[in-house]
């Protein structure tokens, strides 16, 4: 009689695809997160495409970089995607040494990882702190709608040089707080000055227009949760909760490799003479790597 050689599938001694119970686990969180992500990212693309032609250019918006004059679109956004995907292959290279048990080297490319994880969270409280003070302001409708002032030529000012005649320079337009009536009797008093749509369009109202539609409206510098002065407030909604969300795990991701590094220089991984939970860590840092690249696309290139 033949026999059964399944009888202990469920025995509990089996590995599926012979991998670690730990390293499962890990995959089926990230699945699950992906899932999560994948959600987010589907109503923003939904409510996007919904005011396509109202919706803030990102180029317009992410336009500073740190010690450096003048607009620079997305530049600063690529550096710090730049950072970490090297940080991502950092953790290969941990990852690496670690499967030859080498201790040294698995450190030290740990530590690059938690470097390049550092910047980019900085990076983006940066981009956070300038993205909430605003850059050129704008003007908030009755409607609800923002518009931003511009020249016949097309060129969008800032409040400071509409009221002021300042340079466009990003210092000079958060530091100083315009009220409606300071704005509002520039734009009246140059014929030169007209409203304009934020989004693709930039489709500016007559002079005629852009008088009548200052009755009722209000000045509105920076952007919140309630006010956002470069356009549709569901951007600036979207932007704060799935950069933050995705921020936020970068964060943990930092902290864990920072734990992993610790047990690393313990000798831990040298006693049970596996590197594996430097391999399963790993595998959370590339998933909130691959995730940047979609927030990346999403919000900055689409």
């Amino acid at each position: 009689m033949k026999k059964n050689t399944n009888t202990n599938v469920w025995g509990g001694g089996n590995e599926p695809m012979k991998s670690e119970y730990g390293k499962m686990m890990m995959w089926f969180f990230l699945i699950s997160d992906a899932l999560t992500f994948s959600g987010f990212l589907t109503a923003y693309a939904f409510v996007r495409f919904r005011f396509e032609m109202q919706w803030p250019v990102a180029e317009d918006v992410f336009t500073h970089f740190p010690g450096l004059q003048g607009e620079q679109p997305l530049l600063y956004v690529a550096f710090m995607t730049f950072v970490l995907i090297m940080s991502s292959v950092t953790m290969v290279l941990a990852v690496n040494a670690g499967h030859q048990l080498r201790k040294t080297a698995t450190a030290w490319w740990m530590v690059a990882t938690i470097l390049g994880g550092a910047i980019f969270v900085s990076s983006q409280a940066w981009e956070w702190y300038h993205f909430i003070i605003g850059d050129k302001g704008g003007v908030e409708l009755s409607s609800s709608q923002v518009l931003k002032v511009a020249d016949l030529e097309g060129e969008v000012l800032s409040l400071s040089q509409v009221v002021n005649g300042m340079e466009n320079g990003h210092k000079a337009n958060h530091e100083l707080i315009f009220s409606d009536e300071e704005v509002f009797s520039s734009i009246r008093l140059n014929n030169n000055l007209v409203l304009q749509n934020p989004g693709k369009d930039h489709m500016p109202l007559t002079r005629e227009a852009t008088l009548r539609a200052l009755n009722g409206a209000h000045v509105v510098q920076g952007a919140n949760m309630i006010h956002n002065e470069y356009g549709k407030q569901q951007f600036a909604n979207f932007f704060f909760f799935i950069t933050g969300f995705h921020g936020f795990h970068v964060f943990s991701g930092v902290v864990l490799n920072i734990m992993v590094f610790y047990n690393v220089m313990l000798g831990t991984y040298d006693r049970r003479k596996s590197y594996g939970m430097v391999e399963k860590i790993g595998l959370y840092w590339h998933f909130v790597d691959l995730v940047w690249v979609f927030v990346f696309t999403f919000f900055y290139l689409v």
